[in-house]
């Protein structure tokens, strides 16, 4: 288990993060098994139903499943599934308030990608 939990965002959101991450990084590979919510518990010392809504939000989302006696999964496509969500999350979260304050601004389609492009390009040139 990695990473630390913060008092940024409630505490099962940032498990299920985690164990995001860690499926985009290859950590845990599709068919391989995460750590059970007694693990989760104990290493971050939180409560087992903490951990437990964090790990059934990635069950919701098919990106674990239960096998009934075992424990919990990485499913096939997980990382894609991970990935396609946090896209979703991203153009909600920041594209379409970047055009809406563009907008207030009067700025045209074209000014704001331009502004887009020149940020990847001085983030590129770090």
């Amino acid at each position: 288990m990695r990473g630390t939990l913060n008092d940024q965002s409630l505490i099962y959101l940032q498990i299920a993060r985690m164990l995001e991450d860690d499926i985009l990084r290859g950590v845990y590979r599709e068919e391989e098994q995460v750590p059970s919510t007694n693990e989760l518990a104990r290493g971050y010392n939180i409560n087992p139903a903490t951990a437990a809504k964090g790990i059934n939000l990635l069950v919701a989302d098919g990106i674990l499943y239960k096998r009934r006696g075992i424990g919990m999964f990485v499913s096939k496509g997980a990382g894609e599934t991970v990935k396609q969500k946090r896209k979703a999350a991203f153009y909600d979260g920041y594209v379409k308030p970047l055009v809406k304050e563009g907008a207030s601004l009067a700025l045209t389609g074209e000014e704001i990608t331009a502004m887009i492009e020149r940020a990847v390009r001085e983030e590129n040139d770090k």
